[in-house]
């Protein structure tokens, strides 16, 4: 009762967004376009991008010279008093002003800075970094989009070999009513065989329940409205003829793989650390100007006020001589980091020669059950024509029909089946070699 009760509500949400849901035809490297200018996870990755340039550029802005302005008032409550002896008597003398008005420029302009040069190198390495992230990311989302349209089309094509069962199921059972009003058969082959039609429309409402879902799912990637039902442009039986073995001269190049590539970024940047920790020990070099103005006063703050001008230019030279050991161990942590991410690559490129391969597999063993498949569908389908003429003239029984029926649709969606298999591995060969393809 409870799985008739939720097969009626997903009916009835079907349904009613059937009602209002527009039908679009629209191609896979559609489909790809607007999830590349639409999906969140995209826009996110690029803003990660002009986020790092930020940040480059607001290291770059330490080179150019700082320039501040100050100003400060302060307001004597009592005065410092001092007590001198003066021919040997005591007296106390009050120094200072009641009003000290203090207000200046201050600049400083860094002349040898070699962290900060390195900083500024790192940074541009920091920005590649986020590009091939960003392109992980389009590479990522391509390959689900492939997925999800090409489940699409697996859907469509297995709800048709469910819905042509179906008609067929129905043109039997009026074969055999008819057959019941002309004596010819029984009232069990009747009731047989509308059961068998009865048993096929569970089957067609999961085929709808499932093509609902992929179209959802395919919708929430591409960043679209969901009152909008998109429709394959070609049939998943129209590609059966461009799949083949993959080719043994085949490019397997992992140069563009973008784990790999990500980590050779990552070893730049911890190679330039390395760098920068070593920078710690050379000196750096700044230069500073100063101008200021200065009132003292007593009385009110804002009357007779007599503002004394003061500047002075210097340069300041930094020698780092002793630090407790903290500039070398954290150059020997910087080392140790650079040897694992060394270490990393080298299991990484092997992990990926193997997943490559298997991949490659994968698809060769699926054309070959491609085109095996088709063998068998053709065979069924034959098998089952015979079968059927045979069953109107009354030279075969309901329950051979209905063996070959089975037959016929289960070589069908096998077929389809080996077809989708053989495009999500394409997909994912694609992805793991970085090949950006629309």
């Amino acid at each position: 009762m409870k799985h008739l009760i939720t097969i009626f509500f997903i009916t009835f949400y079907i349904s009613a967004s059937a009602l209002h849901a527009e039908n679009i035809i629209m191609s896979r490297q559609k489909c790809l376009e607007i999830a590349l200018q639409d999906n969140p996870t995209v826009k996110i990755a690029d803003l990660e991008v002009k986020k790092v340039d930020y940040a480059k550029k607001e290291t770059l802005a330490n080179v150019f010279p700082t320039i501040d302005f100050t100003g400060a008032y302060q307001r004597s409550i009592e005065l410092q008093t001092i007590r001198m002896d003066m021919g040997g008597q005591s007296q106390s003398i009050k120094m200072g002003s009641d009003n000290t008005w203090n207000l200046g420029f201050a600049a400083s302009l860094p002349i040898i800075a070699p962290t900060l040069w390195k900083a500024i190198d790192i940074s541009d390495t920091q920005i590649l970094a986020s590009l091939e992230d960003a392109r992980a990311s389009r590479l990522d989302l391509i390959n689900q989009v492939n997925k999800a349209y090409y489940a699409l089309m697996l859907a469509v094509a297995s709800k048709n070999v469910i819905l042509a069962n179906y008609d067929v199921a129905k043109f039997n059972a009026d074969i055999y009513q008819k057959q019941f009003e002309n004596g010819t058969a029984s009232e069990y082959d009747v009731l047989r065989s509308s059961v068998q039609v009865k048993n096929i429309e569970p089957e067609l409402l999961q085929a709808d329940i499932a093509l609902k879902q992929c179209q959802l799912q395919l919708k929430v990637l591409m960043g679209i409205s969901a009152d909008i039902d998109i429709i394959p442009d070609i049939a998943l039986n129209d590609l059966s003829e461009e799949m083949w073995a993959y080719p043994a001269n085949g490019d397997t190049s992992l140069q563009d793989n973008t784990t790999l590539r990500s980590l050779d970024i990552q070893r730049t940047l911890l190679s330039k650390n390395v760098t920068l920790k070593k920078f710690a020990w050379i000196p750096s070099l700044g230069a500073s100007y100063n101008l200021s103005w200065t009132a003292l006063s007593n009385g009110s703050p804002f009357k007779n006020q007599n503002f004394n001008p003061y500047s002075y230019v210097g340069v300041a030279l930094s020698v780092p001589i002793f630090s407790g050991g903290s500039k070398l161990y954290g150059l020997r942590q910087a080392q140790v980091q650079l040897k694992e991410i060394e270490l990393q690559k080298d299991y990484l490129i092997n992990s990926l020669n193997m997943q490559v391969d298997l991949a490659i597999d994968n698809m060769n063993r699926e054309a070959a059950q491609i085109s095996t498949s088709k063998e068998g569908m053709a065979q069924a389908k034959k098998a089952y024509e015979i079968m059927q003429k045979s069953f109107e003239i009354g030279a075969a029984s309901y329950l051979e029909l209905r063996d070959a029926e089975l037959a016929n649709t289960s070589a069908q969606l096998v077929y389809l089946q080996a077809i989708y298999n053989y495009l999500v591995s394409s997909s994912e060969l694609d992805l793991l070699l970085g090949k950006e393809i629309l």
